[in-house]
C-alpha cells in the first residue's frame, strides 16, 4: 500500500464516522445512542410484559418479604403507607342517587341510616370472615399490606351460613403463591394462575388447595374459580393489583425498584452496628515473639474461662490484672467507629428511595426538621399517592363486597330497594358510596382550622368536607350531638354564645313550693 492510501484509508474512515453521525437523529443521537462511551455498555434487551414480568414474579415476591422481614426501613416504608391509606379501616358512607330513584332528602336519609346500619352488623364482626379471625375494617388491611408486599392479593366471596348472623357472604382472602399454573398445563393460555381467554380478558384464576412452598406431603391439587358467574355475572374472586403495562397479568411489590438498595443498604447498617458494639467493648490482642508457646492459658481460674473445650480462652474483668510472659506485649484494637460519615451516606440513599416509593425522605424515616412549609410540603405530596391508593382499594375492595352484601341484603328483604335487580341504572344508583379513610392531620391545627373555616366562608368547601378532612368525623352526627349539648349547658346553667358565660343560678322560693296557698 502507497503512503497516499495509508493516508486516505483513516480519512474515509472518519468520514463514514461523520456520515453516520448525520444519519443518527432524534432519540438515537441521545438516550439510544449506542456509541457514546457513557452509554456503549449499556446492554438491555427488549422484552414483552411476560418476559420482563411474569418470568420474574416469584423471585421479587420473595425478596420483597424477606426485607419486610429483616430490612427496617422496608417495614417501616410498608407499615407507613397501610397505616396512612387503610388505618382504621375505610368507612362506609351511603352515597345514593336519590333524585334517579325518586326519593326525598327525608328518605334518602332514613334509607341510608338503615343501610349503613345493617352493613355495620356485619362488618363489625369477625363473622365476615371466612375464617372468623378479622372483621371487614382488620381485612382490608391485610388485603392492602398483602397487596403491597406481594405485588397483588387475591379475594374469594363464598356463601358460609352461620348462626346469628342473617348475611352469608364471606370474605376470604389468598396468598398470592396460591394463585399459580397447574403443572398439567402446557398450552400457554395460563400466566402465572390466570386464565386467559380469546380477546386477552381474563377468564378464570387457578387455586393451589396447599401453599405451593409448604412443608406439608399432601398431593397439589388446583381448582378453577371463574371471575365472574356464568349466568349472574357475580364477581366470584377480586384480585388486587397495580398494572404496570399492557397485557400484565399479576402484579410487581412496590418493593421491587429498590430491592437491591435496600438489602445493601440493611447490610451496611448491620455492618457499622456491628463494628460500634466491638468498639464499645475494651478489646485488645496479644503480640508476642514466641508463637510456639501460650503462656496467656496457663494458669487461668475455671471461672474466668470463656469455653470449658478450650483453656486458653478468658475473659477480662473489671480491675484485672494479668501477668505477661516474657516478649509479649499488649495492643489495642481500635475500628474507629462509629463512623461520622454513616448518617450522610443513609440520609442520601433514603431520599433516591423515597422518591421511587413516593414517599418523601421526612415520611420515609418519621424525621421532621425542617421549617412548617417543608414539612406540610412533604405531607401533601405523600398524601397524593396515599389518595390514589386509597381510591384504588375502595374501587377494587370495598365496594365490589358492598354491593355483593347489599344484594344479599336486598334479596332477603331486610333492605328495601324497588328495581334494583331489574334496572341495572336503579342498581347504580342504590350502590352508591364514599369510602373515607383517616385524615391527613395536621402539623399545626391552628392554622389548618382557620384555613378550613375561611373555604366555608367563601363557598370553597362544606361543612361535610372539611370536618372528614380534618378529622375523618361525621358533620350531621356532630351537629346532633353539638344540639344535645348545647341545649344541657343552657339547662345547667352554662351558656355558649361566642364565649362561655354563666347563668343566673335558678332562685329557690324560700317559702317552700307550697307558700303561695297557704
Amino acid at each position: 500500500m502507497s503512503k497516499t492510501n495509508r493516508v486516505r484509508a483513516p480519512n474515509r474512515l472518519v468520514n463514514r464516522r461523520s456520515k453516520a453521525k448525520i444519519v443518527n437523529q432524534g432519540y438515537g443521537s441521545h438516550g439510544a445512542n449506542s456509541q457514546k462511551k457513557s452509554l456503549a455498555g449499556w446492554m438491555s434487551q427488549p422484552g414483552s410484559a411476560l418476559e420482563d414480568i411474569e418470568h420474574n414474579i416469584e423471585k421479587l415476591r420473595d425478596r420483597s418479604r424477606d426485607l419486610f422481614m429483616g430490612a427496617p426501613l422496608a417495614t417501616g416504608a410498608l407499615k407507613a403507607i397501610r397505616t396512612s391509606v387503610i388505618g382504621t379501616g375505610l368507612k362506609l358512607n351511603t352515597q345514593i342517587d336519590y333524585d334517579y330513584l325518586g326519593m326525598s332528602m327525608e328518605e334518602k336519609d332514613a334509607w341510608e341510616t338503615k343501610v349503613e346500619r345493617e352493613f355495620s352488623l356485619w362488618a363489625d364482626s369477625i363473622h365476615c370472615d371466612a375464617q372468623r379471625m378479622n372483621n371487614f375494617y382488620s381485612l382490608q388491611q391485610l388485603a392492602f399490606l398483602s397487596w403491597l408486599l406481594s405485588g397483588d392479593s387475591f379475594v374469594l366471596l363464598p356463601v358460609i351460613p352461620r348462626e346469628n348472623m342473617p348475611y352469608d357472604i364471606r370474605v376470604q382472602i389468598l396468598e398470592a403463591d396460591r394463585v399459580s399454573t397447574p403443572k398439567t398445563e402446557f398450552d400457554g393460555k395460563i400466566v402465572n394462575g390466570v386464565e386467559i381467554g380469546k380477546y386477552g380478558e381474563v377468564v378464570a384464576y387457578h387455586i393451589a388447595q396447599k401453599h405451593p412452598h409448604s412443608t406439608t406431603f399432601s398431593k397439589q391439587e388446583w381448582v378453577r374459580v371463574s371471575k365472574f358467574g356464568r349466568t349472574t355475572g357475580r364477581p366470584n374472586i377480586l384480585h388486587l393489583m397495580e398494572s404496570e403495562r399492557p397485557e400484565q397479568r399479576r402484579g410487581v411489590p412496590i418493593l421491587a425498584p429498590v430491592i437491591e438498595s435496600l438489602k445493601q443498604l440493611a447490610r451496611y447498617s448491620e455492618a457499622e452496628l456491628m463494628a460500634a458494639v466491638v468498639s464499645g467493648m475494651f478489646t485488645v490482642f496479644i503480640k508476642s515473639n514466641n508463637p510456639d508457646e501460650r503462656p496467656m492459658g496457663e494458669g487461668v481460674p475455671v471461672e474466668d474461662q470463656v469455653g470449658d473445650m478450650d483453656e486458653g480462652t478468658y475473659q477480662m474483668g473489671n480491675g484485672s490484672i494479668v501477668a505477661l510472659a516474657d516478649n509479649e506485649d499488649v495492643v489495642n484494637s481500635n475500628p474507629g467507629r462509629p463512623n461520622t460519615a454513616f448518617d450522610g451516606f443513609v440520609t442520601s440513599i433514603c431520599r433516591q428511595i423515597g422518591a421511587a416509593l413516593e414517599l418523601p425522605y421526612e415520611i420515609l424515616l418519621k424525621h421532621f426538621t425542617s421549617s412548617y412549609s417543608a414539612s406540610r410540603g412533604a405531607l401533601l405530596e405523600a398524601w397524593k399517592m396515599y389518595r390514589m391508593r386509597r381510591s384504588w382499594m375502595a374501587a377494587d375492595f370495598c365496594q365490589p363486597i358492598y354491593e355483593e352484601w347489599l344484594a344479599e341484603g336486598i334479596a332477603k328483604g331486610r333492605i328495601e330497594a324497588p328495581g334494583f335487580f331489574e334496572d341495572p341504572v336503579a342498581r347504580k344508583a342504590y350502590c352508591g358510596a364514599e369510602w373515607n379513610g383517616p385524615s391527613q392531620g395536621q402539623l399545626d391545627p391552628l392554622k389548618e382550622v382557620n384555613a378550613a373555616t375561611k373555604r366555608i366562608e367563601e363557598g370553597l368547601s362544606t361543612r361535610t368536607q372539611e370536618t372528614v378532612e380534618l378529622g375523618n368525623g361525621d358533620f350531621f352526627r356532630n351537629h346532633s350531638l353539638r344540639v344535645v349539648e348545647e341545649n344541657l349547658r343552657r339547662e345547667g346553667g352554662v351558656i355558649s354564645n361566642g364565649q362561655t358565660q354563666y347563668a343566673e343560678p335558678i332562685q329557690q322560693n324560700p317559702d317552700g313550693p307550697d307558700s303561695d296557698e297557704q
